[in-house]
C-alpha cells in the first residue's frame, strides 16, 4: 500500500501498527494483514491466535453482524477491552486498505 495512500494517512497506518499499544505491534500487524487477505484473496495469509479468526474474519467481511457476544467471547479469552479495540482498528484498516488498492487498480487499469 505504501505509494497509493497520501502521507497522513500512511502515517495513520505505521502509528496504529507500530506504536506501543495494549497488543504487540507484530499481533496488530498480523491481524491487519489477515484481514487484508480475507479481502483481497492476494498474498499469504499470517498466523494469528486461534481465538481471534472468528472475530477477525466477522469484523473483515460481516461488521454489520458482529454483537456483543462476540466481544464476550473476546474477553473470556483473556483479551481486554483496551486489546479488543485494538484488534478492530487493525481489522478495519487491513480490510479498509485492501478494498482501497482494489478499487484503485480497477481505476488504473480502465484508463
Amino acid at each position: 500500500m505504501k505509494g497509493l495512500c497520501p502521507s497522513k494517512v500512511q502515517k495513520a497506518v505505521d502509528a496504529l501498527l507500530t506504536s506501543p499499544g495494549v497488543c504487540t505491534p507484530e499481533l496488530r500487524q498480523a491481524v491487519e494483514a489477515y484481514a487484508a487477505r480475507l479481502c483481497s484473496g492476494r498474498g499469504e495469509t499470517p498466523e494469528i491466535p486461534a481465538d481471534l479468526t472468528e472475530y477477525v474474519r466477522k469484523v473483515a467481511l460481516y461488521a454489520y453482524k458482529t454483537t456483543s457476544e462476540d466481544i464476550q467471547r473476546l474477553k473470556e479469552a483473556g483479551y481486554s477491552e483496551d486489546a479488543i479495540f485494538e484488534i478492530t482498528l487493525c481489522v478495519g484498516m487491513g480490510a479498509g486498505l485492501a478494498r482501497l488498492e482494489q478499487g484503485l487498480t480497477v481505476l488504473k487499469g480502465s484508463q
